[in-house]
């Protein structure tokens, strides 16, 4: 057995199988595979197989339809067939929100190239007549996927991953794992059979890998432990039934073809033939946890005892759906786990802190991701980066905050909503409210409606607080809901008077020390600030492409204060720390602290948010302190409002005259109430996180997460006054030699009266597809919808005339000079 491997894979089911794979056929040649039982012994032996394309998430989309298109491949490549059924996959609607839902994923879909088309109910009973269609309003189909063998497929892979160089070691677990600097040292403990059971011998050895890859299943518990992590990837308990041979489907497929994989989201499952019966899956409410601590080692191929109570109302409903399968017996059923995460996507990337160990954990849908994650974390190892940003299902967008419980009850609620209406406004409520800043109770009582960000809670709008309103905040739509008329008048607030936002859950980190200026020179493409002042800057990956976008104010010499987006609080940390690590030798000692919870932060912007402030900051001068001459844009001061000290930062988010009010969390309260009597005396509204995000597109200024990433430079952002060209800065050569592939711009649309686009949708140029946008929103401004998106560099020009793909129709758009609010920022410089 080998002992000294380029590249170990830990675990042999479908996902690990397929990352042996493309690491041997990226070009490892030293790859190793794991597995403590037999492969596929783990959830894709009881996987049912599906291959659904139906997803929210660019990154996801591309990853499953990597893999879709791949399966087909692996017969010609392997001589083994995969069991792929290319039946379609016929998703169905009972109502036009759900038809809305379709449209809206459909235009995501389409940015990627994925084909569908729509039917009508009598489209579909003409097709299907064993179906019930009377209730219907429509459904989307896909005529490319469809369903395949769990076992068969991952052999297949295994197979290939054989023939391309790959060791697979079956009966093998590895019990720990020690970073030497430069190599992991894995102790691998020989599994054998006693009693049934599968237990550790006496038998060890160590493997000396390069790089790790834990792909674990159902395990990821005790791999945390093993490697002193956090992974929020827990089992849930998921049911499906097999019938036995309905009459009325087998009379049928004597002169038919099999039924597409058949969805009714409303009813919360799938269906599909079964050697003629039927499977049915569904995803029903209070489906339990389990293993929260780790699988117990009698725990092998096995299942859970059915709990046909807990699914009685799906199975009533697939009666329903199909009236021939009410007389049909049960043949069989499976009751097993599938890992979760708290979003539902899948823990793809590089461990938090350690250095060359990979996760790929939390997969639930892990046939469909399988082959799209070996193929894009390859890529992420071989390369760099992937041809997609990844960062959407990196396993740090959890920090060290969460915890077991908390990851279990998400995940229970991740495992009911998988049919529930994907509303792009919704909060889910499980584990709620968790992280709060001290003014959350003051917030609450003033009516704000909050988001989560990275566990904080954040308002995202403030409502109405009597119930005689007959308001429903908890009103969701995929298009203009019930919040979207409170969001325009704190737009308009902010435009014309004064707002107040709180952006507490801002990311914060100090670095500090002998070397901290030549390493954030060389770790940031822009030019450092000066003391006192502040510059907008991004650090890059390797490759070029935007990892991380930093407001940067310089406190002293060699003492910087990083602000970076809440939602990437660890993901930030990390990169920072590593890089930080990497160049000690070169630039010195370097210190850096995440501050991020030591610090609230209020945004008061606004034409009267001077006049605000000047009521209660604290000055020999107050007239003067907040001027243009002692306070100009892009700069940072220590000032006193009240009794609290603050660092304030003559910067805002929106565009208008205004302040970050960076504050020592302890002294919250104390700053909000001092603010909220001096706002009253000019009528300040308070705003949340939508209206600022609306605010922001009409400034043109990209968001990370949407416009700024992996997948792009910040020269393809259009920001090359944020890149010093004439300094050395990593990833400068790459970002260079990449040139401009596609370019960021912003659009104004002409769309329906009843909504605006997420920033998601894809873009035309007569009847080609030329791009998407990457955010969307209402302009109170313009008074139109407005976007950003990506588009080839020749379209990317102002009076350029688009289409952009709303609800199944293309509404005219035109590309506008950037910041078309204010371009010259006249208003946020004003003086006073």
């Amino acid at each position: 057995m080998k002992t000294h491997v380029k590249a170990l894979v830990v675990g042999g089911g479908a996902v690990g199988t397929s990352i042996a794979y493309h690491l041997a056929r990226a070009g490892w040649d030293d790859v190793m595979l794991l597995e403590r039982d037999e492969l596929t012994s783990g959830s894709t032996w009881h996987a049912a197989g599906l291959l659904p394309y139906f997803n929210m998430s660019y990154a996801t989309t591309h990853i499953h339809d990597y893999s879709i298109k791949y399966y087909k491949t692996l017969e010609e490549e392997t001589g083994l067939n995969a069991g792929f059924s290319v039946v379609g996959n016929l998703r169905m609607a009972q109502t036009r929100e759900r038809m809305d839902e379709y449209m809206v994923y459909a235009t995501t879909a389409e940015t990627c190239g994925v084909p569908y088309e729509w039917l009508k109910p009598s489209q579909i009973k003409e097709r299907y007549p064993l179906v019930t269609c009377d209730d219907l309003v429509g459904a989307i189909y896909h005529p490319t996927d469809g369903y395949i063998n769990p076992a068969d497929v991952t052999m297949a892979m295994a197979k290939g991953a054989r023939q391309r160089g790959v060791t697979i070691e079956r009966k093998w677990q590895a019990d720990a794992f020690h970073w030497t600097g430069d190599h992991w040292d894995v102790t691998c403990t020989k599994m054998v059979e006693k009693g049934g059971n599968l237990v550790p011998s006496d038998e060890q050895i160590i493997i000396h890998a390069e790089h790790v890859v834990t792909a674990t299943g159902n395990h990821p518990q005790r791999t945390a432990k093993l490697l002193g992590l956090k992974i929020p990837a827990i089992p849930v308990e998921h049911q499906f039934i097999v019938t036995e041979p309905d009459p009325a489907l087998v009379e049928w497929r004597k002169e038919n073809g099999e039924h597409p994989v058949l969805r009714d989201a409303d009813a919360k499952w799938y269906v599909r033939e079964e050697r003629g019966g039927w499977i049915l899956g569904p995803y029903e409410r209070n489906a339990p946890a389990r293993f929260e601590y780790g699988v117990p080692d009698s725990f092998r191929a096995d299942l859970f005892p059915l709990d046909l109570e807990r699914i009685e109302e799906e199975y009533m409903s697939m009666i329903h759906r199909i009236p021939s399968s009410e007389t049909v017996g049960l043949k069989d059923d499976f009751n097993g786990p599938i890992c979760y995460t708290p979003d539902g996507n899948p823990l793809v990337g590089p461990a938090p802190g350690l250095r060359n160990m990979w996760l790929a954990e939390g997969f639930s849908f892990g046939i469909t991701a399988a082959g799209g994650t070996g193929y894009y974390l390859a890529q992420l190892m071989v390369e760099g980066e992937a041809a997609i940003d990844m960062a959407s299902l990196d396993p740090k967008r959890y920090g060290s905050w969460m915890t077991t419980e908390y990851a279990a009850r998400k995940n229970e609620e991740a495992y009911e909503h998988v049919y529930i209406l994907h509303h792009l406004d919704e909060e889910r409520p499980a584990c709620r409210p968790l992280r709060t800043a001290p003014v959350y109770d003051r917030q609450k009582a003033l009516g704000a409606q909050f988001g989560h960000v990275n566990g904080w809670e954040r308002p995202n709008y403030y409502g109405p607080l009597d119930a005689d309103d007959n308001f429903d905040h908890d009103a969701r739509s995929f298009r203009r809901g019930g919040w979207w008329q409170y969001a325009v008048e704190e737009a308009k607030a902010v435009r014309e008077g004064v707002g107040l936002i709180d952006a507490t859950a801002f990311t914060k980190h100090v670095v500090k020390g002998p070397g901290a200026t030549e390493f954030l020179d060389w770790f940031t493409c822009n030019k450092l600030p000066k003391v006192g002042r502040i510059n907008l800057t991004y650090a890059l990956t390797s490759n070029g492409t935007t990892r991380t976008e930093y407001t940067i104010v310089r406190l002293a010499e060699h003492e910087y204060y990083l602000v970076s987006a809440g939602a990437w609080t660890a993901y930030d940390s990390d990169y920072l720390r590593k890089a930080a690590e990497d160049k000690a030798g070169e630039f010195g000692y370097i210190e850096i602290q995440d501050v991020t919870t030591q610090w609230g932060v209020f945004a008061i912007a606004g034409p009267k948010s001077r006049d605000v402030l000047k009521e209660i900051v604290k000055d020999a001068d107050p007239a003067t302190v907040l001027g243009n001459k002692r306070f100009p844009w892009l700069t940072c001061r220590d000032i006193e409002l009240g009794m609290c000290p603050v660092r304030a930062i003559r910067v805002a988010y929106t565009g208008e005259l205004g302040w970050e009010l960076h504050h020592p969390i302890e002294m919250q309260n104390y700053l909000w109430d001092q603010l909220m009597a001096a706002g009253a005396k000019h009528d300040m509204k308070l705003v949340g996180a939508r209206a600022q995000n609306w605010l922001r597109q009409e400034k043109s200024y990209r968001a990370f997460g949407n416009e700024l990433g992996r997948d792009a430079t910040p020269l393809e952002a259009d920001l090359p006054r944020f890149v010093d060209l004439d300094k050395d800065f990593n990833g400068k050569e790459a970002m260079v030699a990449t040139g401009v592939r596609s370019k960021c711009c912003t659009l104004l649309i002409n769309g329906p009266e009843d909504a605006d686009p997420w920033g998601r949708e894809a873009l035309y140029h007569g009847e080609t597809r030329v791009g998407r946008l990457t955010s969307g929103g209402y302009s109170v401004a313009f008074g139109k919808s407005i976007g950003l998106a990506y588009v080839k560099p020749e379209l990317a020009v102002p009076g350029t005339k688009l289409q952009v793909k709303m609800f199944d129709q293309l509404w005219t758009a035109e590309v506008v000079e950037d910041s078309p609010y204010d371009p010259k920022n006249e208003v946020i410089r004003i003086d006073g």
